[in-house]
């Protein structure tokens, strides 16, 4: 397994609706995420600058890379676009970022 993390940004003020929206996740989008080979994902919130910062873990043969062009991605990246930073199509802006330390 492979661990990654990104930043994300909320537009301000949408906390709430963004976790409502993610403790509704779609069984469909889940399943679409395992099926990709992603494990424990996980997004935390810095109020102060409304940052999302996200870690998960992702096998090695990941296929992440074909989760752009599927309808359930689209869908949800519709749905979140008017509570976060997106690029034209509706995807997140996402920053990878970069590990600096980690401890087992």
């Amino acid at each position: 397994m492979e661990r990654i993390a990104f930043r994300m940004r909320l537009l301000a003020g949408h906390a709430d609706e963004y976790r409502r929206r993610h403790d509704a996740i779609w069984p469909e989008l889940v399943e679409l995420l395992h099926a990709a080979g992603v494990r424990d994902y996980a997004i935390f919130l810095d109020p102060e600058t409304d940052a999302l910062f996200a870690v998960l873990e992702r096998r090695r043969d990941h296929r992440m890379d074909e989760l752009p062009s599927h309808p359930v991605m689209r869908r949800w990246w519709a749905m979140m676009a008017d509570i976060m930073e997106v690029k034209p199509d509706d995807e997140p802006v996402a920053m990878p970022l970069k590990p600096m330390f980690r401890m087992d």
